[in-house]
């Protein structure tokens, strides 16, 4: 798995490549630190080397001298906004709360179970068989799929993977307005789930967590769309009806409904 340090729009890793992007290139923050050693200690714990890609040489070094000591860099904390992407209406990614965004379907099967499920337990099916499906674009390595994957609360990125996965295909512009149909919501708190004695931090995600997470014991809030609350209610488990808001999406683009969402949940934060 390679780094490609530059100037890219956001972070992300596509096929085999960790393409990380800094707030202030050339400038690197103790959070990009540490957010470069997890992702190496986790590729390595999975037999995989990363060697490094980067213009500055300057920047190159200190990459090098933080990853060469990386036990210095794990209390680091999040900061509140993290400015790597600033597609968001917020300008940057806020830490204090994380979600997992499900489509109806797998939405009524998470609260019917009341847990969310790695894909590998969700499926039923081997890693290295979804690895291989055409779904997995980025051509994600098999240990992925033993994870439930979360993103910062205020980040559309959930929505977005919903909206492919329905269409079949890439969304375009009218995908994410006109016809933006969101997902659900899971909401926890990223300081609470942290202490998941299943938590794994790979550098690239805020936090994935081994196989599942136990609604009742760590959901926050669960937000679903007024256009899916028939559709939902009678999958919710009696014990979560208070974590639950439903929240009004028309006329709304994917950017909208994410800063109506984040809103909401701050309006009415534990």
């Amino acid at each position: 798995m390679k780094i490609q340090v530059g100037r890219f729009d956001f972070t992300e890793v596509w096929d085999g490549v960790l393409y990380k992007k800094l707030a202030d290139y050339p400038r690197l923050n103790e959070w990009e630190k540490r957010c470069l050693a997890e992702f190496v200690c986790y590729e390595r714990a999975n037999g995989r080397l990363c060697p490094l890609m980067c213009e500055d040489r300057a920047l190159k070094n200190e990459i090098e001298d933080a990853l060469a000591a990386p036990e210095k860099l794990w209390q680091v904390p999040p900061p509140e906004k993290i400015q790597e992407c600033t597609a968001c209406r917020q300008g940057g990614c806020l830490t204090r709360w994380v979600c997992h965004t499900a489509s109806p379907e797998n939405a009524k099967s998470i609260l019917i179970g009341g847990m969310l499920l790695s894909a590998v337990r969700a499926r039923g099916k081997a890693a290295e068989e979804l690895m291989l499906e055409k779904r997995n674009a980025a051509h994600d390595p098999a240990d992925y799929f033993h994870y439930v994957m979360l993103s910062w609360g205020n980040c559309q990125a959930g929505d977005r993977l919903v909206m492919e996965r329905k269409l079949g295909r890439f969304p375009e512009e009218r995908d994410l307005s006109d016809e933006f149909m969101p997902g659900v919501r899971f909401y926890f708190l990223y300081d609470r789930l942290s202490k998941h004695p299943d938590a794994v931090f790979d550098g690239v995600l805020p936090m994935k967590i081994r196989d599942g997470i136990v609604l009742k014991d760590w959901v926050e809030w669960i937000v679903i769309p007024g256009y899916l609350a028939g559709e939902m209610m009678p999958c919710i488990p009696e014990e979560l009806w208070p974590r639950l808001k439903i929240v009004d999406h028309q006329g709304l683009d994917i950017w909208a409904w994410s800063e109506k969402v984040y809103q909401t949940i701050e309006g009415g934060a534990i």
